[in-house]
């Protein structure tokens, strides 16, 4: 019998896509367990984005499965949609609310309860300290981000799906990138993610899934280490 803690969580089963008259991408299947990163390379226009889309159900594929805990994602929305957190290339952040705000606005969405204390102490880790009181668009990108960051983390998600999460940070804010999905991969955590730039993946169960003409003929072409 499969132990359940080693047992793959997330399933992708012989996945297709098109847009307009155009594959991106066919035959696509992975899986991924606890404390696992899969990292979806591929130069622009490749699929990743569209691909990502399909795994947090804001898209349905042209063939194909996606499987959360043994269970097709549409059938399991209220238990999938728990378990996993988007971020994508917008942060989501009202620009006419403070981060406080922002989180218990982010909170309501999710149903979920807010916790001020946790959510102040969140940001204040995140460096925000002196950006509490302020409406979000008088904030920098990278101070926005931060923000979009301090609620992907009071999700309390297992599942990560991270667009490009490292665009428009200076390198503090990469390194906090960095050591976010390290903590969260070390405590049982997954996190899907595609990036343009280097991370530092030293001690972490990385899968590469390299999107493009390959993909598109062979399937996932996929290594791990």
């Amino acid at each position: 019998m499969t132990d359940p803690v080693l047992a793959p969580a997330l399933v992708v089963r012989d996945l297709a896509c098109e847009r307009g008259e155009r594959l991106l991408f066919k035959g696509l299947s992975f899986t991924l367990k606890p404390s696992q990163l899969l990292l979806v390379q591929g130069g622009n226009g490749q699929g990743k984005t569209s691909l990502l889309r399909l795994l947090t159900g804001l898209g349905r594929p042209d063939q194909g499965d996606v499987l959360w805990r043994e269970q097709p994602i549409a059938r399991c929305r209220d238990l999938y949609y728990r378990d996993m957190a988007y971020l994508g290339h917008v942060n989501g952040i009202k620009d006419e609310l403070n981060p406080i705000e922002n989180l218990r606005f982010q909170g309501g969405l999710q149903n979920r309860p807010f916790n001020q204390d946790l959510a102040v102490a969140t940001l204040k880790r995140l460096g925000l300290s002196h950006c509490l009181d302020l409406p979000c668009r008088a904030l920098s990108f990278g101070q926005r981000r931060r923000v979009a960051l301090s609620a992907l983390l009071l999700a309390g998600a297992v599942l990560w799906i991270l667009d490009e999460p490292l665009t428009g940070l200076d390198v503090h804010a990469v390194a906090l990138m960095e050591q976010l999905i390290h903590e969260h991969l070390h405590a049982g955590g997954m996190v899907v993610a595609t990036t343009h730039q280097a991370m530092n993946l030293e001690g972490v169960d990385v899968q590469r899934l390299v999107m493009g003409r390959a993909a598109a003929s062979q399937g996932a072409l996929t290594e791990s280490h």
